[in-house]
């Protein structure tokens, strides 16, 4: 097989993605092996590959991908999310480009073009991550739509109803008035933002007097039906039993007295608008004041707003202000902040709004998934574990969810209504999972044989998409249809998740409290919370910044395996990714310095006859060494996470340890063989490389596995067996680092003093630390030393120390001018000592130690030694001229 010069991750990365699928190595069955499984975090289905996506994902494929060559059975199950709030919106934006109304069609129309959509486009996103190299078992692809996956949600929501922990209530709701449905609480993002307190002046009824009110939204006056005072507030209690004027409506409205209102706040008394506030509903309900909604469900004015109707909330704050100001009834306006209520979907500011929905009970449905992360034998392990707080915060604190949605697109509510000439009264309903089992109980609660199916009416509300994904580890394995089902009991409770801590309760407590209600146990063993993307600056990655890459561009220019180093390389867990395109560089430049000593490997040519020589013999023993220590540091990391680290282990070894020392150890001189022990055992070395690094950077290393040597499918990379961790030799490595400092020392000599390295020097030793002596003839391969002696009393030449040790290299000053050579030594020391200044500084900064990456830490620190060991190296050639 011949072996291009250079490597071209885009003639490679599709041939092995189709050579994976083909051979089925991504698909799993239940078998005699240990199962690991994970479920993905499944994507929008509206979504495309943005970088969240890309790290999320290749922290995922590397965790598969190890557990594979590990021979545990790897199960990651992929899908999507049908995304009730962004796909409905999507399919109506498109029917608009094609002059049709969502209103003037039935549910069944409209539901018929959002599948043709999906259809379309709703898969865009999972055959993006396939050029990322994600190893999911496409076989399994889900949809939280799907008809098995509906049906278990539908029998679910049954379940609970049955069980009294799902009911129907008349409250108050987040409304996003662009999508028009309701959101949870957990859907609203607070925000802060600059507006404006508006004092506006209200009559007092059969008086001069006014009363002034202060108020962030003036555009609800038209709701208003009281004013609420303080009993103990003497400024307003003549007021008490009279009655004001609400200006412009001039709806004649109570002053009531409740200790609820601040008499420090504003102007110490409220208008209360029950209809559009939540602690004014609770008002309203105590002193039975009546409720105006003024709203349509699109935030415009409804005929209540009189010659504001069918204008937006926000333009008649504008246009109302004006008219209060006309009317004299506007005192003044002051800048004010306050917490602005936002849709984490669609962004649109939120309205508080009365709606009958669905609500779940949460009180007790959530306590086991507080033990089972915070109690004393807690069973789930959140990393980083600073997240347990955040945790604890919501679990305890945590509200009735609202499930139901004013969407079309979602799991229609398995409620079945019918009128008051049925139920003998007011309207009624049953909940069923189907409307033949719903006519049974109508039949049965009205009393009424004579029911049909026509005389049922099923709720028009779809469910909130989390009630769908909450069941996703349980559902994507039919584990709620079929509880007792082979794949569930094989795959679940699964092992790792992998998510960002934004849905840390959206999605990872509720499929905690699903576990617990519907399996009786855990869902997963770990979940790892990465942090989010952001760039150079410290900015969240957004298309509204323009800061945020094209995810498939860059897999165009670096290569998938050059992206998936780049992003992990600064990617410690739970902390955000400062990303920055020159590590994908990075990753693309460490590709190429691997194909390169491969192919350098393979560019020698073989004598059976020739005996090994002791140096390779050394070489290899150091680097097995090496390895294991690598291997055993790769194992802690990955079991704490800490990927960027486990990847930082095998780049050093592969870079410096492998490519730097070990082939320049090992390669036979110049057009001569190398013996085929020595070019056996470093295949060997390779392969057990690529092992190491196949989780990483899969592409690469099955395109050079491959060329190795002639494989069956059954010998693939991405199912070999991954090395096994072994006791090793610490004391070899100590002693190697020892003999790289003579080495370099060595090399410095030659440079400095214009030495080539075809002419041989000598080289003597005095001092009693000799841990090198057992590398002395890879010194000297490597730096051209004919002669090593170790000697009592110094010698003439240049030299340099490593530890206690003196170095001395014999040099004929014949051709050297001395004072040139002083001057030149005392400029390279003066930029060495400049340069250590400005290393130490560096790490004498808190802020840049406590903030940069560990691997940029360790990189300074050895900048530092590196230049402490050249500045002694100098002063000690000084000292000899």
């Amino acid at each position: 097989m011949t072996i291009p010069s250079k490597y071209d991750a885009s003639q490679v990365e599709s041939k092995w993605y189709q050579y994976w699928t083909e051979h089925q190595y991504f698909h799993s069955t239940p078998d005699e092996r240990e199962p690991y499984t994970i479920v993905i975090p499944p994507p929008n289905v509206t979504g495309v590959l943005h970088m969240g996506h890309m790290l999320n994902n290749t922290i995922q494929d590397v965790l598969i991908r190890r557990a594979r060559l590990l021979g545990k059975n790897a199960c990651w199950v992929p899908g999507t999310d049908h995304a009730s709030i962004a796909t409905e919106a999507k399919v109506v934006a498109k029917l608009k480009e094609q002059g049709i109304n969502k209103n003037d069609l039935t549910r069944e129309e409209f539901l018929a073009h959002a599948w043709e959509w999906k259809n379309e486009y709703g898969g865009i996103i999972l055959e993006q991550l396939k050029k990322l190299g994600a190893s999911c078992d496409w076989d399994r692809t889900a949809f939280t739509m799907d008809s098995a996956m509906s049906e278990s949600v539908i029998k679910v929501f049954v379940d609970l109803y049955n069980k009294g922990l799902i009911y129907r209530g008349f409250r108050m709701v987040n409304w996003d008035p662009e999508a028009k449905t309701t959101l949870s609480d957990e859907e609203v993002v607070y925000e802060e933002k600059q507006g404006n307190l508006y004092f506006i002046n209200y009559k007092i009824l059969d008086s001069q007097e006014t009363l002034t009110i202060a108020t962030t939204r003036p555009e609800t006056i038209f709701g208003d039906t009281a004013i609420c005072i303080n009993p103990t507030d003497e400024r307003f209690s003549h007021l008490k039993g009279k009655k004001a004027i609400v200006p412009i409506c001039n709806r004649i409205i109570p002053i009531i007295e409740d200790e609820y209102v601040d008499v420090e706040f504003g102007t110490g008394c409220l208008k209360v608008t029950p209809a559009h506030d939540v602690n004014d509903k609770t008002l309203g309900e105590k002193h039975h004041l009546e409720v105006i909604d003024i709203f349509n469900d699109d935030a415009t004015l409804n005929s209540f707003g009189l010659h504001y109707q069918g204008k937006d909330r926000f333009v008649v704050r504008k246009e109302i202000t004006k008219e209060l100001e006309n009317l004299g009834c506007l005192l003044k306006t002051e800048q004010h902040i306050n917490k602005v209520g936002t849709s984490e979907r669609t962004k649109a500011v939120i309205e508080p709004r009365l709606s009958d929905q669905w609500f779940l009970k949460m009180e007790n449905l959530v306590k086991p998934a507080i033990d089972a992360v915070l109690g004393e034998n807690s069973e789930i392990n959140l990393v980083p574990k600073k997240f347990d707080n955040t945790y604890r915060h919501w679990m305890e604190n945590i509200r009735d969810w609202n499930i139901s949605r004013q969407l079309w697109w979602g799991q229609q509510i398995p409620a079945y209504y019918f009128g008051p000439e049925i139920s003998g009264g007011k309207e009624d309903f049953v909940v069923a999972e189907n409307i033949e089992k719903a006519l049974e109980l109508a039949k049965l609660k009205t009393n009424n044989q004579q029911l049909t199916t026509k005389d049922l009416q099923q709720d028009n509300d779809a469910l909130d998409t989390w009630f769908s994904s909450w069941l996703w580890p349980i559902s994507v394995f039919d584990g709620i249809r079929n509880p007792e089902n082979e794949e569930i009991n094989y795959y679940y409770p699964t092992n790792d998740l992998v998510t960002g801590p934004d849905i840390l309760f959206f999605w990872v407590a509720r499929m905690i409290i699903a576990g617990y209600e519907y399996r009786g146990e855990k869902p997963f063993q770990n979940v790892y919370l990465t942090g989010l993307v952001r760039d150079k600056q410290r900015r969240k990655m957004s298309k509204s910044l323009g800061n945020s890459p094209d995810a498939l561009k860059l897999i165009d220019d670096y290569g998938a395996d050059g992206v998936r180093v780049g992003l992990l390389l600064s990617s410690a867990a739970g902390n955000d990714l400062m990303f920055d395109e020159e590590l994908c560089q990075q990753g693309k430049a460490f590709a190429n310095k691997i194909w390169n000593a491969f192919r350098l490997i393979k560019g020698w040519e073989i004598d059976d006859n020739l005996a090994q020589p002791n140096t390779a013999k050394i070489g290899l023993e150091w680097y097995e060494a090496k390895f294991q220590k690598a291997l055993s540091e790769m194992e802690d990391h990955f079991s704490k996470y800490r990927l960027s680290d486990a990847l930082m282990s095998v780049y050093k070894l592969i870079m410096d340890d492998f490519s730097s020392w070990l082939l320049e150890i090992v390669k036979p001189a110049y057009q001569q063989p190398i013996d085929k022990i020595t070019f056996d055992k470093v295949i060997e070395v390779l392969e057990n490389n690529l092992k190491i690094l196949h989780p990483f950077m899969p592409f690469l290393t099955e395109e050079i596995w491959q060329h190795i040597t002639e494989r069956t499918p059954e010998e693939a990379l991405i199912i070999a067996k991954y090395p096994i961790i072994k006791e090793y030799n610490s004391e070899i490595i100590t002693d190697f680092d020892f003999a790289t400092n003579i080495i370099s020392g060595i090399r410095t000599i030659r440079k400095e003093q214009n030495i080539a390295f075809k002419d041989d020097i000598e080289l003597f030793v005095i001092g009693n630390e000799n841990n090198a002596a057992f590398f002395d003839e890879i010194i000297q391969k490597l730096t051209n030393i004919s002669e090593i002696q170790y000697i009592s009393e110094k010698v003439e030449g240049a030299s340099f120390r490593v530890k206690s040790n003196e170095y001395f290299v014999p040099i004929s000053n014949s051709n050297i001018d001395i004072a040139a050579e002083k001057v030149k030594l005392q400029e390279e020391l003066k930029r060495a000592e400049g340069f250590l200044v400005g290393v130490q500084k560096k790490l004498s900064n808190e802020r840049f130690v406590s903030s940069a990456p560990e691997e940029v830490i360790v990189l300074e620190r050895k900048k530092e030694a590196d230049a402490l060991a050249k500045i002694d190296m100098i002063k000690s050639s000084l000292s000899n001229l």
